[in-house]
């Protein structure tokens, strides 16, 4: 069961409520379903209780029992918790991994991306700075990631080295490579406007190469100051670009090493990876969420913790010494090719490469 799988199961036990007159109140279109909080438990947990007690005139938790009920009524939910003031905190069969691991590999780097365009034209306005240009880029292909149309505007003109050396559309294109000048004034206007770079002795992030340097000014929220060092460059477990890019190398080395053994991954149910499986499946929501608020560095984040959660399943997939490779080598194999796969989409679409060997 896929996180928009399960979403629709929540709403499908509310409509049954209703229905059977327990609870009276106007069934949502959408369930937030995201891996459990601090005190939470299971692979995923929902809000919905405390989303309908106001309109049912019941506290929460009455109306997370309610729900319970008919949740547990599906085979592929194993378990269903309430926790605190009615939170429902759900754990689903083995084979939930594998569906989530099919449609990850079937969709590959697009995986969360919209399936269709929607349509809406949002112009982005940003003074000629260097972090607004590239956090105004990364922007804008998390909103073309959703099926927006975009075009940046810069007050000022851009330095020809953000295009040179960071990747940064300066050109005024479109999603479909054609030129925005005359488009209509339709659409939505949202001003990019981060802390830019320390002044009055700004350090300039161009040495630190495109890479590295976009990290450097996409992981830290809008409103907090960006650090241009070379520990940005570094490679260790203290710098959060170095994990990610690491943990994707690392999985495409095991699809190397594996097929060198002769077998290829096979999505099927794998134990004790609840945490990257969730993670996993909140990937979609995480991209929404960001092209919707112009957070580039909610992806950045992200990332860092699908690669914390991808590291510890990685010395589990091959077979050690004389043992064959089994399913649960090749369900871990395809999990941890899964992981990559969702590392490089993201990192793509923050416009930073993902290279296969480090």
């Amino acid at each position: 069961m896929t996180p928009v799988e399960l979403s629709r199961t929540v709403l499908h036990a509310v409509r049954r409520a209703v229905d059977q007159g327990e609870l009276s109140v106007t069934v949502p279109e959408r369930a937030v379903v995201t891996p459990p909080g601090p005190g939470g438990c299971g692979d995923y947990a929902t809000n919905i209780a405390l989303q309908l007690a106001r309109a049912a005139e019941q506290p929460p938790r009455r109306v997370a029992e309610i729900l319970r009920v008919r949740l547990l009524d599906d085979r592929r939910i194993t378990d269903v918790v309430v926790t605190g003031a009615g939170f429902l905190n759900l754990s689903l069969e083995g084979a939930a991994s594998a569906a989530l691991v099919e449609e990850i590999l079937r969709r590959g780097r697009r995986y969360g991306h919209a399936a269709g365009a929607g349509g809406n034209l949002v112009q982005l306005q940003c003074p000629a700075e260097v972090r607004a240009a590239v956090v105004a880029d990364a922007t804008a292909r998390l909103l073309r990631s959703q099926g927006d149309s975009v075009r940046i505007t810069y007050d000022g003109r851009p330095a020809p080295e953000w295009e040179s050396v960071l990747g940064v559309d300066t050109k005024g294109v479109d999603t479909k490579g054609v030129d925005t000048e005359g488009m209509g004034p339709d659409g939505a206007d949202v001003t990019i406007r981060p802390i830019p770079i320390p002044v009055p002795t700004p350090a300039d992030p161009l040495p630190l190469g495109r890479d590295a340097a976009r990290w450097a000014l996409l992981y830290p929220a809008a409103h907090d100051r960006p650090r241009i060092t070379g520990d940005h460059l570094v490679q260790r477990e203290t710098n959060p670009l170095f994990r990610v890019r690491y943990a994707h190398a690392r999985t495409r080395a095991l699809l190397r090493n594996a097929d060198d053994l002769g077998f290829r991954p096979e999505p099927g149910p794998v134990s004790g990876a609840e945490a990257l499986v969730a993670v996993l499946g909140d990937h979609p929501r995480i991209l929404t969420a960001a092209a919707t608020d112009h957070t580039p560095d909610r992806l950045a984040r992200h990332l860092v913790t699908v690669a914390d959660a991808t590291l510890p399943l990685l010395p589990a997939v091959l077979p050690l010494g004389g043992e064959k490779p089994s399913a649960a080598h090749r369900a871990r194999l395809a999990l941890a090719e899964a992981a990559g796969t969702v590392l490089a989409g993201g990192l793509s679409l923050l416009g930073i490469e993902a290279p296969d060997h480090l």
